[in-house]
């Protein structure tokens, strides 16, 4: 073959290929063209979208309810964006969520696909609680996590004594620093999350065991690179999630953190004894073996290891961080602090173990700790749900299959429900006789069919821990250290920067 015709078979085949890479753009656009010309009638209004990546890069994922909230000023409570060629529904203000979520829940009970977890198992009906479809699956473990977890608070040992007793382990920590100035924020993680491990596992871990501090430093690292940009565009476009090393920069933490649980669940499947049930995890294993005549493969190993996650996850970081607020929030508000102090040594004294009992007694501390989890905003988003029905919210047409994004900050922080949404001001949760009183727009805990799954737990976390540790102690921002920002750290959760404190024992 001359030279000639092989410069011509050469430049042939680049011609082709530059004409497929044409047809390739051109039916992408076509694509495009189609998909943000669909339109429903009455769908919800919303900003312009960008060609091929719809409204995802104009969203600031450092503090994505911030930029839905600015939205909402100008598109309304229920307003449309893309992500890529997918609808989402944004749901704002505290009149529009409680139809949402109170007057028509099961419409939006649904939640939408995550394919990038599929690479740990989450598919079909092994989806665990959290981020299961709405359906017979869900409800089963659901109903089953609730029982179990309300069985071990009445057991040899209830839900209220083990609080109490990490209390006490917790505020022995603080004291050994000898109020000197340090950062609280692994050792109350510890504390939290070792309540739940003391259900799930049926054992607890100590505050300085590095393999443990460890894991809860991984959750963490965890949780930011899950709500982050980059996981977002994984699970709209699930075709990149064959590429392992896009995968892997949003899960590496995960795969240790799942291998810590599944040691865990290997040991307990070795030592398992039907009649002596320890734990959750015990009485998962149970139920797997009671189930064996008539199930339909729900109640298997995936969804015991996925629902027992799902119990660490949903009792260690929400807790822990409402906790970090309060203390900043009582260093940043000291006359707010003499005024907890004051209530504690009136109702319980200094010598009392602090119970749930005395929180009737109490609507001071109620209001502020109620006032710390709506200013400190901790769970701004809560997971999208997804519509799962056809359904109309404010008039406006919600398609079946829809994601909805229920921004719960515009309620924490609505105009029209708090007289000072933007300050921290517990006298939102009294009346001018002093007593507590309940706010409709206060959803820390979410709300309707999808409410969090450990609310009656971390409620009774929230009181026990924050009244023992403020019975003892006064907090102080240390004498060398500036005075701390209340600006939030994003990370699925709304987080206080790291600052240190010093813990003194009151006289």
């Amino acid at each position: 073959m001359s030279l000639l015709s092989v410069s011509q078979l050469f430049f042939s085949g680049l011609t082709n290929v530059f004409l497929l890479g044409i047809l390739f753009i051109i039916s992408l656009l076509l694509l495009d063209f189609i998909q943000r010309r669909k339109k429903w009638p009455r769908f919800p209004p919303g900003p312009p979208s960008m060609p091929f990546v719809g409204n995802i890069l104009q969203i600031d994922f450092n503090k994505p309810h911030i930029e839905l909230s600015k939205l909402s000023l100008k598109y309304g409570g229920v307003y449309s964006l893309k992500f890529f060629w997918k609808n989402i529904v944004v749901l704002n203000g505290f009149e529009v969520m409680k139809e949402a979520l109170l007057k028509k829940s099961e419409d939006i009970a649904d939640r939408p696909p995550f394919p990038i977890y599929e690479k740990f198992g989450y598919d079909g009906n092994n989806k665990g609680v959290v981020l299961a479809r709405y359906g017979t699956s869900w409800k089963e473990h659901r109903r089953f996590s609730l029982t179990t977890l309300r069985n071990f608070g009445m057991g040899k040992k209830s839900l209220e004594e083990r609080v109490t007793e990490e209390a006490g382990f917790l505020s022995s920590r603080f004291q050994s620093e000898q109020g000197l100035p340090f950062d609280p924020r692994f050792i109350i993680n510890n504390a939290v999350s070792n309540v739940i491990c003391s259900i799930a596992f049926g054992d607890r871990f100590d505050y300085n065991d590095s393999k443990f501090q460890q894991l809860l430093q991984l959750f963490e690292k965890a949780l930011k690179a899950e709500s982050g940009i980059l996981a977002q565009t994984l699970n709209e476009i699930p075709i990149l999630t064959n590429i392992p090393w896009l995968v892997n920069k949003v899960l590496e933490h995960e795969y240790y953190i799942f291998a810590f649980m599944k040691e865990i669940i290997s040991e307990h499947k070795k030592s398992f004894d039907p009649n002596n049930i320890r734990d959750f995890i015990d009485a998962y294993l149970l139920e797997m073996e009671n189930m064996k005549e008539n199930n339909d493969g729900t109640f298997n190993e995936t969804n015991l290891l996925l629902t027992t996650y799902d119990l660490f996850g949903a009792g260690t970081e929400t807790t822990s961080t409402t906790l970090r607020w309060g203390f900043l929030f009582m260093m940043l508000y000291p006359e707010v602090q003499l005024k907890v102090h004051t209530e504690i040594d009136k109702i319980i004294g200094r010598e009392k173990t602090p119970t749930m009992a005395d929180i009737l007694e109490m609507p001071y501390t109620n209001a502020v700790i109620h006032e710390i989890q709506r200013c400190g905003d901790i769970v701004p988003m809560a997971l999208p749900h997804m519509a799962y029905r056809d359904t109309e919210i404010q008039g406006y047409f919600i398609p079946k299959g829809t994601t909805v994004i229920t921004n719960l900050s515009s309620v924490m922080k609505d105009e029209t429900m708090w007289k000072k949404p933007y300050q921290f001001y517990p006298e939102h949760f009294l009346d001018e006789n002093g007593k507590f009183v309940k706010q409709e727009a206060f959803m820390a805990f979410s709300a309707g069919r999808r409410v969090c799954l450990g609310e009656k737990l971390a409620r009774m976390e929230l009181f026990l821990f924050f009244t023992s540790l403020m019975q003892q102690f006064k907090f102080e921002i240390p004498n060398d250290q500036p005075r701390p920002k209340e600006e939030a750290v994003y990370a699925f959760t709304l987080s206080p920067q790291p600052y240190k404190m010093c813990a003194i024992v009151r006289p």
